[in-house]
């Protein structure tokens, strides 16, 4: 039964996918993540004393956070269970914690409890953690591409330590990707190949950070070149972006979603064209919702540029509409132009600064009475009762205009919009200066 077993076990070595046979078995070849692996770094400490306690690696695909895991457990000897929040419930948390009490009881070894995707669980089924993690039944290592802050539940993050992987740079893929066509046991090396090192820069920089997308585009490249007379494939540029094809940048469900439109809308409003079309273009083309983009745009069109260019709300709802008539991708140009105009545009937040007083105004002043004044008066009972009495219609006046109180009383000389000196609101400024000669501010 044994030698059936290590049989298997060699055929499935041998039959792995490439970035699987390429894993690093212990933190000497294990490329990247200094920050956090580096000497003196608190996990390397703890990896190196076996001093265990459960974490949660937050990091992007391809970052090294089940080959950490496995390293890990590995390096202290301990049993690794493995666990797929895809695929698994409740009942079978159950199940792994009875065979980890098993080790404990029985073999006095402590059990390593991967989990993959953890933000996939439910609330109830990150609960079901808890009790195990407090006695000590397992150490958990749970590992995610979202912010653990969403997406795992309080009591479990604060029994565990988060862990932020980065995304590989491109001198670490090309190390692994060298590594990997040079090593004839577990990589590409038994092969004759001959690669351009500028096409291997190109691999790198498509993989973004991923080493498995790096590893996987590298062997299909290779395996799908007809070798010559002499057995050497020489891999083309071509060969190469066809083997990786597009990669997703963008995770239109994740954080990234937040962190990108945030960086488009700082961008408009830091004045930059050039970086507002880049994150607009990183959304479009990461498979965003145009029309959320165009609302956005109309949203900033009024809270940061306002009426220091009120053509400005007209551009971006022109451009919401343009979109809606051509779709993509023609319409992805009149949201590359809003934006630019936007970006280019003199900004005033004064009247989102005033609105958000009114707002302020009316929760702390609750339905205060209109003057009666400004009342209408469309019945004889309503006139007696003194409905619009004492209005001045300003069309009677010179210039249109005559000063008059149309806040309710106690807010009678409260001044909320405050125009800037930027762009039309200076002349918006001269004018209500002009006029309103009897507020204050």
């Amino acid at each position: 039964m044994e030698l059936f077993t290590e049989k298997a076990k060699e055929f499935q070595a041998s039959t792995a996918p490439l970035a699987d046979r390429m894993r690093p078995r212990d933190l000497n070849e294990f490329v990247g993540q200094d920050h956090i692996l580096g000497k003196g770094r608190v996990l390397r400490k703890a990896i190196e004393k076996e001093e265990l306690f459960s974490f949660i690696l937050w990091g992007p695909p391809g970052s090294g956070k089940t080959t950490l895991a496995q390293i890990i457990a590995r390096r202290t000897g301990t049993h690794f269970l493995s666990f797929s929040a895809v695929l698994s419930g409740v009942k079978e948390i159950r199940e792994v914690v009875a065979e980890a009490e098993e080790q404990q009881q029985y073999h006095h070894r402590k059990t390593i409890l991967f989990v993959d995707e953890i933000h996939r669980f439910n609330k109830a089924q990150q609960d079901a953690f808890l009790p195990h993690v407090e006695r000590g039944i397992i150490i958990l290592i749970g590992a995610t591409t979202q912010n653990p802050s969403f997406e795992v539940i309080s009591p479990l993050l604060s029994r565990a330590q988060v862990f932020t992987l980065k995304p590989l740079s491109t001198e670490e893929l090309l190390l692994i990707i060298n590594r990997t066509l040079s090593d004839p046991d577990r990589g590409l090396g038994q092969y004759k190949v001959e690669i351009d090192s500028s096409y291997l820069k190109l691999l790198a920089a498509l993989a973004d950070g991923d080493a498995r997308a790096a590893l996987n585009g590298l062997e299909l490249a290779i395996m799908t070149t007809p070798a010559d007379k002499d057995g050497t494939r020489r891999v083309t540029r071509e060969a190469i972006e066809e083997a990786v094809q597009k990669r997703i940048i963008y995770d239109k469900d994740g954080e990234e979603h937040y962190n990108i439109i945030s960086a488009l809308h700082k961008s408009m409003r830091g004045s930059d064209p050039d970086a507002a079309l880049y994150w607009l273009g990183r959304m479009l083309e990461g498979g965003e919702d145009p029309l959320y983009i165009a609302r956005r745009l109309v949203r900033f069109a009024s809270e940061d540029v306002g009426n220091a260019d009120p053509q400005a709300l007209v551009v971006a709802v022109a451009a919401m509409q343009a979109f809606h008539f051509i779709g993509q991708p023609e319409g992805e140009l009149a949201l590359a132009q809003a934006a630019v105009y936007l970006a280019a545009a003199p900004k005033s937040n004064a009247l989102y600064t005033a609105y958000n007083e009114v707002r302020r105004d009316i929760t702390k002043t609750g339905t205060l009475a209109v003057p009666m004044h400004l009342r209408n008066a469309p019945t004889h009972l309503m006139e007696e009762m003194g409905y619009g009495k004492g209005y001045r219609y300003p069309h009677q006046f010179p210039d249109g205009f005559v000063e008059e109180d149309y806040l309710p009383d106690s807010l009678r000389k409260r001044r909320y919009y405050h125009p800037t000196q930027r762009g039309y609101e200076r002349e918006i400024r001269e004018r209500l200066k002009k006029w309103w000669k009897g507020k204050k501010g």
